[in-house]
């Protein structure tokens, strides 16, 4: 039985990844890093997944340094440790906003990474430090830059416009066109299990999402659809919308400029590089996955 060290295990993507690898028969232990001293003591581990880390706040009240100590420093601390044990893998899970904030035409792997808040700029520091250190023989790592991840227990925008759409309010920003990635947890859960199975997939970096986009106004629907709701599509003039949003970031109102961004702008993931070393077709797609989330908030509720 495979041996799996994880970090940050009771995060939301923790949860679903160690429930997932348990009933995949792998042996699955948390790593609390607040508790533990570098250098980590890593015995009676096959690999490690490591997924601890600091998310963006949107609320802008985290301090820089947060970041970097977080997402920069205990990668670094934990990935040494790695090296000099006898683990084999090593999986990061960084994020797309590691290498764009915007996007404009499909974003790859091979684009010149330009974060431009820390959260991006700290999950880049900790790919390139992975990426620059000699990888002893019969180590693996892998850095994956998921997209927007959703599934059970998320709280994210997702949840954010269920609540509108279940209580009837219009989407106010249907006038908006755009198509964006998304990632449901269980195609992120079954990546890293082919991952930690594998020994043919080459250590790199690699993005992750599902095998379609969605438009806001798809994802509107299909939220609709799972709700049994017929959804109000407002084509407002964008120009009100935005003026509206920098109001908001003034008063501090439930539509910022940001907000608003991640709501409406273009974000496309190119996955190419992983289905090709993948070999395979995901499980889950991308509308059957936003149903299952949207079906787990009505469940909540009750």
């Amino acid at each position: 039985m495979i041996r799996i060290l994880i970090s940050g295990a009771t995060g939301f993507v923790g949860k679903n990844l160690t429930t997932y690898l348990n009933l995949s028969g792998f042996n699955v232990r948390a790593l609390d890093l607040r508790a533990v001293k570098y250098p980590f003591d890593l015995q009676d581990t096959d690999m490690i997944i490591h997924l601890a880390g600091k998310a963006h706040d949107l609320k802008n009240v985290s301090s820089a340094s947060d970041y970097y100590k977080v997402n920069y420093d205990l990668t670094q601390q934990l990935y040494s440790s790695f090296l000099t044990s006898g683990i084999k893998k090593f999986i990061f899970l960084s994020s797309v906003k590691a290498s764009a904030d915007s996007v404009e035409g499909v974003l790859t792997e091979i684009d010149v990474p330009d974060p431009q808040t820390h959260y991006g700029k700290s999950k880049l520091m900790a790919e390139e430090y992975i990426r620059n250190q000699p990888l002893p023989e019969g180590k693996s790592y892998y850095i994956l830059r998921p997209c927007m991840i959703h599934g059970p227990g998320n709280k994210g925008n997702l949840n954010l416009l269920y609540q509108l759409i279940s209580k009837g309010i219009p989407y106010p920003l249907a006038a908006f066109g755009n198509r964006r990635s998304f990632l449901s947890v269980e195609n992120l859960c079954f990546v890293i299990r082919e991952l930690l199975e594998r020994d043919d997939i080459p250590s790199d970096v690699y993005q992750v999402a599902d095998d379609e986009t969605l438009s806001t106004n798809e994802l509107i629907r299909l939220i609709g659809l799972a709700s049994d709701r017929n959804p109000g599509l407002w084509k407002i003039n964008p120009k009100l919308i935005r003026l509206v949003a920098s109001i908001g970031d003034k008063l501090k109102l439930p539509l910022t400029t940001e907000r608003l961004n991640k709501l409406t702008e273009n974000y496309v993931v190119d996955t190419s590089k992983l289905r090709q070393a993948l070999g395979k077709e995901l499980p889950v797609k991308a509308r059957d996955g936003i149903i299952q989330t949207i079906r787990s908030f009505q469940t909540q509720v009750k």
